[in-house]
């Protein structure tokens, strides 16, 4: 004989009830018939898990451990039928979105916000990642969606532009240079500057700009993201030229001051989509979200001009 599911489901309604009868009411059948299945899985498994005293079952300490075990492997069981139910729901199912540190921070919350709106319940997770860890996840099919600053695809996905914007200028509050509408590479002369890491691109153009106008910069101050950039500005610490989402992110709380740059030094983001992982379902829902939170910022960015 093998032990079988049903051998396994009386045991745990005995258990469970601590009593024969109401085990067999528990699982629709007789006194009679439980009492056989149960001496029919001790001998299956060559353990004695109740001992008979006056008529009325008692486990064992082997029945007892038993159950441990059996009970775990209900426990899963639930999680599966739970799981199922959940998928009924579109909502349920987890939409993954890898993008840029700056970009959980700066753009992709109100994203979310506007997506809520129509989805109070719908789960989202938002997945913050360097470059080039970023694209390699992507390419390996493990999100539903990225955010880049790459200009071309990473393999087996496809990228279509949602933002091109130029850099800005960041000040302290209070900063002189705050009184104006536009910041030149010569305002920025002698100024204590806040960069990038040297391999960042941007950090790259940056330089070449004030190297071709000839204007040096105090240059002792580096971080590797535009927001710890923006954090270190908002400290007086100096100022810097960063991407407009991060720089209007910092703003809002009126934490520094945001100014065009005159040189223009455009920022680019992508929307990444795999092109091998199954569509989620309220994936194209999001995307309008996306947008909207993207036409927010332009908004706000012709404002600043």
């Amino acid at each position: 004989m093998e032990l079988t599911h049903r051998l396994v489901e009386v045991f745990r309604a005995v258990m469970r009830t601590g009593h024969v009868t109401r085990a067999a009411e528990l699982l629709h059948t007789s006194q009679p018939t439980v009492s056989r299945e149960l001496a029919r899985l001790e001998q299956v498994l060559g353990l004695v898990l109740f001992e008979r005293v006056k008529g009325r079952l008692r486990p064992t300490a082997q029945a007892q451990a038993l159950l441990e075990e059996v009970e775990r492997s209900y426990e899963g069981l639930e999680r599966i039928a739970a799981t199922a139910f959940n998928l009924r729901d579109a909502g349920a199912v987890r939409l993954q979105v890898a993008c840029l540190p700056a970009l959980a921070h700066a753009l992709l919350p109100r994203a979310v916000a506007l997506y809520r709106q129509r989805r109070p319940t719908a789960a989202v997770a938002l997945v913050p990642l360097e470059s080039p860890q970023l694209e390699s996840t992507l390419t390996e099919q493990r999100h539903d969606l990225g955010l880049t600053e790459q200009r071309e695809p990473p393999p087996g996905c496809q990228l279509s532009t949602l933002l091109v914007a130029d850099e800005v200028c960041v000040l302290p509050a209070g900063h002189a240079l705050a009184e104006r509408r536009v910041i030149t590479p010569t305002d920025l002369a002698g100024q204590s500057f806040i960069s990038l890491a040297p391999s960042d691109s941007y950090r790259q153009q940056v330089d070449a700009v004030f190297a071709q106008a000839g204007v040096a910069r105090q240059l002792q101050l580096e971080t590797p993201s535009a927001l710890s950039v923006c954090a270190l500005v908002r400290q007086g610490l100096g100022v810097a030229i960063v991407n407009p989402l991060t720089a209007l992110e910092m703003a809002a709380a009126q934490t520094l001051q945001v100014r065009p740059f005159s040189v223009s030094i455009p920022f680019h983001l992508g929307k990444v989509v795999p092109q091998w992982r199954p569509a989620h379902p309220l994936r194209a829902e999001f995307e309008q979200a996306l947008g909207a939170a993207v036409e927010e910022l332009r908004e706000q960015l012709a404002r600043l001009g």
